[in-house]
C-alpha cells in the first residue's frame, strides 16, 4: 500500500502514468500474486496520515506500507518535532499490525533556510534506524536541475518523472519482497511439513 500525498497520487499526471502503476506493472512481472493499493491524497500532512492510517490498514490489510509523507509539512515550516512525532505513529501502528514499512526520505528547496532544511532530511534516517525499517534515501534522487522532471509548478514531478521515481522505489522495494516471498514460502513449508 502507498500511502502518500500528490508525489504519489498522480497530481497532475494521468493515473496510468504514475509511478505508482509503474511500480505495479514491474512488480506484477516479477511477483504475481503481489498488486499495490494506492492509499495518497493529494495536499496530505503527516498529522492527516497519523489519522487515517488505522482505517486504511483496516481497509486494505497490506504487508508492507510505502510511507510518502512529510513533504507539505516541510513546505509549510511545521515543527520539526511535530512531523517526526506523527511519522513516528505511523510506523509504529503499522508495526503493531505486523505490516513492514519502507520510508521514502524527503527534502526540501534551499530557500528554506540550512537549518530546517538539514533538521528536515534528517527525520527520515533517524526513524529508520531507530525502528530498523527500510528507507528510500530521497524519493525523487536522480532529479537535479533537470527542468522536464519537473510540472510548471517546479515542485510536483512530471510525467516524464515518474519512471525515475519508481526506480528509485523499486530499489529499496524489491529486496523487501523478495524476503516477503521466502517468508511465504516457508510457512507454506511448514505447514506441509504439519
Amino acid at each position: 500500500m502507498v500511502f502518500g500525498d500528490s508525489l504519489s497520487a498522480n497530481y497532475g499526471i494521468p493515473t496510468e502514468a504514475g509511478w505508482v502503476a509503474l511500480l505495479t506493472q514491474r512488480l506484477q512481472s516479477k511477483f504475481a500474486n503481489y498488486q499495490i493499493i494506492n492509499a495518497s491524497i493529494s495536499g496530505e500532512t503527516t498529522l492527516g496520515g497519523r489519522n487515517r492510517i488505522e482505517q486504511a490498514l483496516e481497509n486494505h490489510h497490506p504487508e508492507i506500507v510505502i510511507l510518502e509523507l512529510g513533504a507539505n509539512d516541510g513546505l509549510r515550516g511545521a515543527s520539526i518535532k511535530s512531523i517526526y512525532e506523527n511519522l513516528e505513529a505511523i510506523i509504529k501502528k503499522c508495526q503493531q499490525n505486523n505490516v513492514l514499512v519502507l520510508l521514502a526520505g524527503m527534502q526540501l528547496p534551499p530557500n528554506y533556510g540550512i537549518t530546517y532544511t538539514q533538521k528536515f532530511q534528517a527525520i527520515f534516517p533517524r526513524l529508520a534506524e531507530n525502528y530498523q525499517i527500510k528507507l528510500i534515501p530521497f524519493l525523487l534522487a536522480g532529479f537535479g536541475e533537470k527542468h522536464d522532471f519537473f510540472q510548471a509548478d517546479g515542485i510536483h514531478p512530471s510525467e516524464v518523472a515518474q519512471e525515475k521515481i519508481a526506480d528509485n522505489v523499486w530499489e529499496v522495494l524489491q529486496t523487501m519482497v523478495k524476503k516477503e516471498q521466502v517468508g511465504h514460502s516457508s510457512q507454506m513449508l511448514n505447514r506441509a511439513a504439519l
